[in-house]
């Protein structure tokens, strides 16, 4: 598989380590998890500025600088599932990743991300 343009071989490398270990979804197996009520809690990895810029309806903002420093205070019930999501499905992987190893046992990769949320016809908040 080649790097998307804009990312550097050291950087996609570390993103496919990642996700050997994670669970991934696309758009549409998240859209029929909303659909059929399955309990999450949707995270936004990216930065403030994106956030502001647009973001997922309900979704929390726990940046990826800052997720593992604050995800026991804001989710403190490692079973609980959560749906990670950042631009394109690379820093949420990393993250998802780094969820696992603090314990969390339910933790998503929303493959596709904010650009696939865009498009998906989910609510969108500003």
């Amino acid at each position: 598989m080649s790097a998307p343009k804009g990312h550097n071989s050291g950087f996609q490398a570390l993103v496919n380590d990642a996700k050997s270990r994670i669970r991934e979804i696309n758009i549409e197996q998240y859209k029929q998890m909303v659909a059929s009520k399955d309990p999450h809690v949707l995270i936004d990895i990216r930065e403030e500025s994106e956030w502001a810029a647009g973001h997922a309806a309900g979704a929390l903002q726990l940046g990826k600088g800052i997720i593992e420093r604050d995800i026991e205070t804001k989710v403190p019930h490692k079973d609980t599932k959560l749906v990670l999501y950042c631009g394109g499905g690379f820093r949420s992987a990393l993250s998802a990743d780094a969820l696992r190893q603090m314990g969390y046992t339910n933790v998503i990769s929303l493959d596709g991300g904010w650009r696939a949320i865009q498009g998906s016809g989910l609510p969108l908040e500003k």
